[in-house]
């Protein structure tokens, strides 16, 4: 998560052979070297001496029908982790979350390249590793993972890995991925990241990898699913045979001897389960809930724990997304009108005590946004590669919401929303509806959702539109009803939210690429089709440098909002945690993410 260089990525102290041709590293990273040397002990934001025991429930909201994660089919249980290390599943290297992206030995001891030939990547496997039936994982674990995943597991994978042509195990425990080129920099990262399955357990007849379903899987993380209520409850227990437990990027995690998901309904009724001692920690998104609604007992005489813990993590974006396959948005003057009609200012004093920021950026809270006022440098030497084929206004400033005072009066922007839709076509008809004068288009929408705390929100929304000759309706789903429709890309407009890490690559594809927009089940949820993005994304993939990176996120991030694809929404740039005082944390947080099923333990 994540140009001609040959050098694409660097190994911490590599162990070379005679030739020094052929590099093998326990760690590697995406840019420069990694943060931890050889002989670390633990990561700084865990506490080695953490006690290991107790239980931390956690909650969840809807229900779900499947305990795989891998494919699009039904909706899988809470704590299956779609990449990297999970409960119950080991990847070949795992995760630091205090720099940008650098990867570190779990199922594999080492990863091995070619100093000269950067086509190729193999991974060896530790002797010790073992599935829960105690079978040594293997090579070609490995090999039958990475197939199955392309074959039938979610359109994702194919975006996410479509530059490797091949897979095989030299080895029982030797893997090794060649690459269509040379140059995607950041792939040999995302491989490592892949949890890999049991080939044994899913070629047994009865374990079809296609269908939903709610037997425990066969797993070799540091837990196993013990228990399952379908729809309403899963339990983790942790395995205390677990064969990475003493590996240094395992050293004070993994505490709890069980995890448990409980299912509610909604987030007002786990709110009260929470204050009823129901489960031990809350993660609060609702600002109105975080102001006025933690006035519980437990709360008040100190049971109950509430901090705002500032982190670095980017937001990506969050809003109001358009799905430009209806007609009634393919216009992107019509897409740039309707954000006039969002209040953001109102809204925020209103429904979030003025707690929100504003966001301007699909790389909100990080180095990777554009800067303000017009591209400089290089990223505005990249802009110029597509001069002829981009607006003029990226090259005169950066993207900015429209404004207002919060006082609820925005006549000034419903004025401008309406002369844009006037020179755009669209003249309001007797009905109040504004209908396009050749086209006959009529501008009404459905806004869908699975979250009912999102009305107070849309509905001024949805008013605003209405005085500007737009009929808009807002419709709350049940989640499995909404998963289905946005894997159909059956909407008009959602609320939405698309996350990005520090290191932005190849998963941009699925987010942005026009080979995405109409595969069913990727991301592209908007619908985006442009070759200039599709470019962009590509140089991302193969960028040389952090530096690089930066540049050219920065004019994709230019590029997509001059798209009006989406009405941004709002962002904070800190964690508001509850959590019962049972629980213990470790004093350093890693800035990325609290980790709490990961670092935090029950106090002894």
């Amino acid at each position: 998560m994540r140009f001609i260089f040959i050098l694409s990525f660097l190994i911490f102290s590599p162990l070379t052979s005679a030739q020094a041709e052929i590099i093998k590293s326990p760690s590697i990273a995406m840019h420069g070297t990694p943060k931890y040397g050889q002989d670390f002990k633990h990561l700084n934001y865990v506490n080695p001496d953490a006690p290991k025991g107790g239980t931390l429930k956690n909650s969840a909201i809807g229900t779900f029908d499947s305990l795989n994660p891998f494919i699009i089919k039904g909706t899988p249980a809470a704590g299956l982790t779609f990449l990297g290390q999970s409960f119950i599943y080991d990847a070949l290297m795992e995760q630091s979350y205090d720099e940008p992206f650098s990867m570190y030995g779990l199922l594999a001891e080492t990863i091995e390249y070619d100093s000269e030939d950067k086509s190729w990547v193999a991974f060896n496997l530790r002797p010790e590793a073992k599935w829960h039936d105690g079978q040594p994982v293997t090579a070609h674990d490995v090999v039958w993972s990475f197939n199955i995943f392309m074959e039938h597991g979610s359109p994702f994978f194919k975006a996410y890995y479509g530059d490797v042509t091949k897979v095989e195990a030299t080895s029982d425990r030797r893997v090794k991925f060649t690459f269509a080129h040379a140059d995607n920099a950041e792939l040999p990262l995302i491989l490592s990241q892949m949890a890999v399955l049991p080939k044994h357990f899913w070629e047994k007849e009865k374990n079809d990898f296609t269908a939903t379903s709610l037997e425990a899987p066969l797993g070799s993380g540091p837990y196993k699913i013990s228990h399952v209520e379908a729809g309403r409850s899963i339990t983790y227990e942790r395995n205390p045979d677990y064969w990475g437990k003493d590996l240094p990027i395992n050293k004070g995690r993994f505490n709890f001897d069980k995890i448990i998901y409980d299912y509610y309904k909604d987030s007002n009724v786990a709110l009260e389960a929470f204050f009823a001692g129901e489960y031990d920690t809350r993660i609060e998104n609702v600002a109105k809930l975080w102001n006025t609604g933690y006035d519980a007992a437990p709360v008040k005489n100190g049971d109950i724990i509430k901090e705002e813990i500032a982190h670095q993590r980017p937001q990506g974006l969050q809003g109001f997304l358009y799905n430009i396959r209806r007609p009634v948005f393919t216009n992107i003057k019509v897409r740039e009108a309707l954000s006039y009609a969002f209040d953001f200012e109102w809204s925020n004093k209103q429904f979030a005590y003025g707690g929100y920021k504003r966001t301007d950026s699909f790389f909100e809270n990080s180095e990777l946004a554009a800067l303000d006022g017009p591209p400089k440098a290089r990223v505005l030497e990249i802009l110029n590669e597509y001069k002829d084929k981009l607006p003029q206004e990226i090259f005169e400033s950066r993207y900015a919401p429209p404004k207002t005072d919060g006082s609820g009066n925005l006549r000034r922007n419903l004025r401008a929303a309406m002369k844009i839709l006037d020179e755009a076509g669209y003249k309001l008809g007797k009905d109040g509806i504004r209908t396009h004068e050749k086209t006959g288009q009529r501008l009404e929408f459905e806004i869908i959702d699975s979250n009912p705390l999102f009305e107070r929100w849309v509905l001024p929304f949805i008013a605003n539109l209405k005085k500007i000759g737009v009929q808009t309706s807002f419709r709350v789903l049940d989640p499995a009803q909404y998963q289905n429709r946005m894997n159909d890309f059956d909407f008009d407009m959602t609320i939405g939210s698309i996350a990005q890490s520090s290191s932005p690559g190849n998963e941009q594809r699925d987010f942005w690429s026009s080979e995405k927009a109409d595969i069913k089940g990727s991301r592209n949820y908007i619908g985006i089709q442009d070759p200039v993005i599709d470019d962009l994304i590509e140089k991302i993939i193969k960028a040389p440098s952090r530096a690089e990176l930066v540049a050219l996120t920065r004019a994709l991030d230019r590029v997509l909002l001059s798209g009006y694809y989406v009405i941004p929404q709002w962002h904070i740039d800190y964690w508001r945690v509850a959590y019962w005082k049972k629980l213990g944390r470790p004093e350093n947080l890693s800035g990325l993410t609290p980790a709490i099923t990961d670092t935090w333990w029950v106090k002894e």
